[in-house]
């Protein structure tokens, strides 16, 4: 198959990418390399796949219609996956029209170019973040999510109603991720995990919100990649599917797992909740188990251990 990448030299992009070269698929990795974060983090992403022959980068934005008409013309497309957003609660309470720019233009314009060329399958990432200050536990697909609490959750929710509507309407075969807390090599900086390992190697303060005991799905992304692969061979006509982990775990217990890693002890800056944040997420999985076939094997232990392991290897890139 040949897939478009979106968003393909991020963290998630570029980790599915790798699998797909490495089971024979094509790649064509279109990313804008914006300053959200170091580019050059995202460029020492996709080094190894830029000497594979089936791989090929594609730089621009996909607000941008003429580039993505031009792109479509010339390559002939399988599927789709779309991780490609403006990513981060916080960051979108500050500039709301920023994060309705790309991530909802951005995708219209990815089903619109779907919907011309007639594109098998289109999997497009979603987040845990619609559900919002959902009481009920584990969260399903079948809950209701009017109720999101931030304008980056409210650009998720969108996106998927658009998405069905493009199904209903020109019989595209969509898939939507809900992804829970993804946390692993190649994870963005200012991203929970990394950004506490690194200020704990460095001796620095953390930015703990609340009192600790928020508790999160952190989802290692050897299991997210291996959701979004189960769900491309899939190709379901439509679907909702969450992928996490399944399993709890507290704020305090993750600083103490990177601790314990690192063999450093957390100077903590305990600071009050913040707007957008929620209290829990935690995936109801059985919907993707079993009809995709999703099957997460990393617990939080062997995967903040890995991530360290990476972060002492990378450390002076990032």
């Amino acid at each position: 198959m040949k897939i478009l990448v979106t968003g393909g030299a991020g963290f998630i992009g570029s980790s599915v990418t790798d699998r797909l070269l490495a089971r024979g698929d094509e790649v064509v990795c279109l990313d804008n390399f914006d300053d959200f974060y170091k580019p050059s983090i995202k460029r020492r992403n996709i080094e190894g796949a830029l000497a594979h022959k089936n791989y090929k980068l594609v730089e621009g934005d996909i607000r941008d219609m003429a580039m993505l008409k031009k792109l479509f013309a010339g390559e002939n497309f399988d599927m789709i996956f779309h991780p490609a957003a403006r990513a981060g609660v916080r960051p979108s309470i500050v500039d709301p029209m920023l994060y309705e720019d790309v991530n909802i233009k951005g995708t219209m314009n990815l089903l619109e170019m779907s919907r011309e060329h007639g594109i098998k399958g289109f999997i497009f990432a979603s987040s845990s973040s619609v559900y919002g200050e959902n009481k009920k536990v584990p969260f399903s697909e079948e809950d209701n999510v009017d109720y999101p609490i931030s304008p980056y959750a409210a650009t998720k929710k969108a996106c998927e109603l658009i998405c069905y509507t493009y199904h209903q309407l020109f019989k595209l075969n969509i898939t939507c991720l809900r992804f829970f807390t993804v946390y692993g090599p190649r994870q963005r900086p200012e991203m929970a995990t990394h950004m506490f390992t690194r200020m704990i190697d460095e001796g620095k303060p953390i930015p703990m919100f609340g009192d600790g005991t928020t508790k999160r799905d952190y989802t290692y992304i050897d299991d997210i990649v291996d959701g979004v692969l189960k769900s491309i061979d899939y190709n379901a006509p439509y679907g909702i599917f969450n992928i996490g982990e399944s399993q709890l775990t507290e704020l305090s217990e993750l600083i103490a797992l990177i601790e314990k890693n690192l063999g450093k002890k957390a100077i903590i800056n305990q600071l009050p909740n913040q707007p957008g944040d929620v209290p829990i997420t935690y995936a109801d999985i059985s919907r993707a188990v079993k009809t995709i076939g999703y099957a997460p094997r990393t617990k939080v232990e062997e995967g903040v251990r890995k991530f360290v392991e990476w972060y002492k290897e990378n450390r002076e890139f990032l």
